[in-house]
């Protein structure tokens, strides 16, 4: 079983801190979060809390994903690295093509593009990207960057993007792996047919159990169960070796350390996350 550090909503300047200590004390990897901006008033409903209103605010720290993954890399070398997750359907599918390949070689193919849909209509409204669109164009710029991290000329005529021949330099010696999130039946069909692992939200024992049998029978389906694939699921109950060995046969391969703002809150020194 692996173990991730997730690292959303700290300080930003202890970051390169703690992964070094991630490392040195083994853990498998850091996952940052991400959000573009943050609306003085969000009116979206949260999905992942009984009243619909998040637990973040303006305020939170959500440094650049692709920035702070470099500089963690930088100062680590075994570590690997990935987004918890990355709003992709907001962004512009060149820039993230160019950032995500520039980080797999800078950090030795340490970097896995952990992506979602996104629940903030806010932020797609102030973006002028439409929030309903979010799921065929995620699919569809996935299909685009696999096309650019292989290399040499690109072209692409689908439904949100059309350009004709053309290149950016360098790309990736090998594929950055991509990892989905999302836990309805749309999201779990899109992770199966398309990625290569998926990131739970926050799962009770039983509920992981559920995804995992449904993403392997999908996976079945779409003809991919024979390739590599990774599950990250945070446990919402206290660690148990035995769970975790249970859901590890039942194709878990990784677990969280939740962010520190839920032991420590949002301020806290580096001697006390350690």
């Amino acid at each position: 079983m692996k173990f991730w550090q997730v690292v959303p909503w700290m300080e930003t300047g202890q970051l390169m801190e703690v992964a070094r200590f991630a490392e040195e004390v083994g853990f498998y990897g850091v996952m940052n979060a991400d959000h573009a901006v943050y609306p003085e008033t969000v009116t979206a409903p949260y999905p992942y809390s009984p009243d619909g209103k998040a637990p973040m605010s303006p305020d939170w720290e959500y440094p650049d994903a692709w920035v702070t993954i470099a500089a963690m890399a930088a100062v680590t070398k075994r570590l690997k690295f990935s987004t918890t997750v990355y709003v992709l359907p907001l962004r512009n599918v060149f820039e993230v093509a160019k950032a995500t390949g520039t980080l797999a070689i800078i950090s030795q193919n340490r970097f896995i593009l952990g992506a979602g849909l996104g629940w903030m209509k806010d932020e797609f409204d102030i973006y002028g990207v439409k929030f309903e669109d979010r799921g065929a164009r995620t699919s569809e710029m996935i299909e685009i960057l696999r096309k650019f991290w292989a290399g040499g000329m690109v072209e692409h005529h689908g439904k949100f993007f059309d350009f004709p021949r053309l290149q950016i330099a360098p790309a990736p010696d090998q594929t950055v792996p991509v990892f989905l999130s999302g836990a309805s039946a749309p999201a779990l069909k899109r992770t199966a047919r398309l990625a290569d692992g998926w990131i739970g939200p926050g799962n009770t024992p039983e509920s992981a159990s559920d995804v995992l049998k449904t993403l392997k029978s999908l996976r079945k389906e779409f003809g991919r169960d024979h390739l590599p694939f990774e599950t990250v699921i945070g446990l919402s109950t206290p660690p148990d070796l035995d769970t975790f060995k249970r859901l590890h046969e039942e194709g878990m391969t990784a677990s969280v350390s939740y962010p520190f703002y839920f032991s420590l809150g949002l301020k806290s020194s580096i001697d006390d996350k350690k």
